[in-house]
Parts: C-alpha cells; sequence; structure tokens
C-alpha cells in the first residue's frame, strides 16, 4: 500500500487488521467502476480510493461519503453491488 492514497487516519495495517486479509492493496483510480443500485439501473462511479481484497473491492468516489463493495472483474473493471456509510462497517463486511 505504500505510495498509494490511503482512507485519511488509516494505516495498511489498520485495513489489514480490521479486514481480515493480509493482503490488501490500492489499487489505481483509473479503473472503470460500475454501481448496480437497482436492477437495470447502473451508475458509474468516480473513484478517489480504491482497496482490493483479493476478488473484492471497496470503492470510495469523490464527492461522496460511502464506501461501495463490489468485485474485480477479469477485464480489471468493478462492478459494485452494495453500499457502507464508513469504511470500518464496510471492511467488517467483506
Amino acid at each position: 500500500m505504500a505510495g498509494a492514497q490511503l482512507p485519511a487516519g488509516w494505516t495498511p495495517e489498520q485495513i489489514r487488521g480490521v479486514s481480515g486479509d493480509r493482503e490488501a492493496v490500492v489499487l489505481s483510480t483509473d479503473l472503470v467502476v460500475t454501481w448496480t443500485g437497482s436492477p437495470g439501473e447502473e451508475e458509474r462511479l468516480c473513484p478517489q480510493i480504491i482497496l482490493r481484497f483479493h476478488e473484492l473491492c471497496l470503492v470510495k468516489p469523490v464527492n461522496d461519503e460511502d464506501w461501495y463493495m463490489g468485485g474485480l472483474n477479469e477485464d480489471g473493471s468493478i462492478d459494485c453491488w452494495s453500499a457502507y456509510g464508513d469504511l470500518y462497517e464496510a471492511l467488517r463486511g467483506l
């Protein structure tokens, strides 16, 4: 996680400890991220921070306080399906 943008007030050790994933990493924010809120409704998110936990990701969009959970696709894009009000809650939901 060195050199990548971390959530304010969080260290790599804290993220790995709360999530239980010792291999958690920060990804580049140039990935395509899609949020599916309701069937048939998709929205493209502009990520500020992306955290990867094997195949799962947590995405913090620009100008949004929520964290979105999704899956990393083979093409590098991320499809999100749930949202959390804070990072701790999202990490525990992995």
